[in-house]
């Protein structure tokens, strides 16, 4: 089998979220389409907090060139998927480096500045979302750009779809205790509707300790880590799923959420654009709070119309497809 390196954090690696699902999904396409994805990382200067002074992502990411080059000269690789722009220098080194991007210089996400001149290299790479081609075009000139949705899984929400199971006044959230995230928001929601029964998942176990930094109301119930298969049995149980960040790449689980029919309350952002179902509505912090209410008051229980939509769109199969192709065409 043809081997490709995916390159991310260490600590994307370890943690149940976006990242890490999306590289054990690509791992498994890749099985499936005769491409082995070895996952890769930097060994140094990483720490369980990100934003602790000297571990900034970028200048830690650069330190580590020499490992990430050794790891990636060991397995013999000459193709290889990077994740975050400190990597884009690899294009140095590797000829066939293609840049998946976690991240984006938006001025939505703190530190963007920083991100800009790591672009300014960049050649080719893989997107999740038409907004994202748009950008990278209009602000870096990069035009080899393949749109590839990264897929919800199809088994577990065809498994743990059950509409007998949703609480009516059960809100869910699902993010990081990050200021881009604004967990402060949905801690306010519920402290002002004490009706209302808002569960918080967040993708690491870290969390948890710096969760205890806020006052939290005794209608929030705060999970950590959880599994594919737990947070699917989570969701089914929830009649709204409400995304407040203030800009995403891709928004994994706003798509799961719409492949269970939840009833979703999303940024208005343009990021946000292909989660465009018939029962999501777009709003800001202006509205957010009555969008939330007017959706769990909503006289339907979910949306199969939402189920639809993101089976059609983001399922496994979709995504499958997009990188049978692409490997097709890159790996020749």
């Amino acid at each position: 089998m043809k081997k490709v390196g995916l390159v991310m954090r260490k600590i994307q690696f370890a943690e149940a979220q976006g990242p890490r699902v999306f590289a054990e999904r690509l791992k498994q396409i890749g099985q499936e389409v005769g491409v082995e994805i070895v996952f890769i990382s930097p060994e140094r200067h990483v720490s369980e907090y990100d934003w602790l002074p000297g571990y900034e992502h970028e200048k830690g990411d650069l330190v580590n060139y020499d490992v990430v080059l050794d790891k990636i000269y060991a397995e013999k690789i000459d193709h290889v998927i990077y994740t975050v722009s400190g990597f884009t220098y690899l294009k140095m080194f590797i000829k066939n480096s293609v840049l998946f991007p976690h991240s984006f210089p938006d001025p939505a996400l703190t530190g963007y500045e920083m991100m800009k001149p790591f672009y300014q290299i960049v050649d080719k790479a893989v997107v999740s979302t038409e907004f994202l081609k748009r950008e990278l075009d209009r602000n870096f000139g990069v035009t080899d750009v393949k749109v590839i949705p990264i897929g919800f899984n199809d088994n577990l929400a065809d498994k743990h779809f059950d509409p007998l199971q949703i609480v009516d006044n059960r809100v869910l959230w699902i993010g990081r205790d990050e200021e881009n995230r604004r967990p402060d928001l949905v801690l306010e929601y519920a402290r002002r509707n004490p009706d209302k029964e808002v569960f918080m998942v967040f993708g690491g176990e870290r969390y948890r300790e710096s969760m205890k930094k806020y006052q939290i109301s005794d209608n929030v119930k705060l999970k950590f880590a959880l599994t594919q298969d737990e947070i699917f049995v989570l969701m089914n149980t929830a009649k709204v799923y409400w995304s407040c960040s203030k800009f995403d790449t891709f928004a994994m689980p706003l798509t799961e959420a719409l492949a269970m029919g939840k009833i979703v309350v999303k940024p208005e952002h343009p990021c946000y654009d292909h989660i465009s179902s018939q029962h999501a509505f777009a709003g800001n912090e202006k509205n957010w709070f009555e969008l939330v209410n007017m959706a769990v008051a909503a006289p339907k229980k979910f949306s199969l119309e939402n189920r639809l939509y993101a089976y059609e769109r983001f399922s496994s199969k979709v995504m499958k497809q997009g990188y049978k192709e692409f490997f097709e065409d890159w790996i020749k």
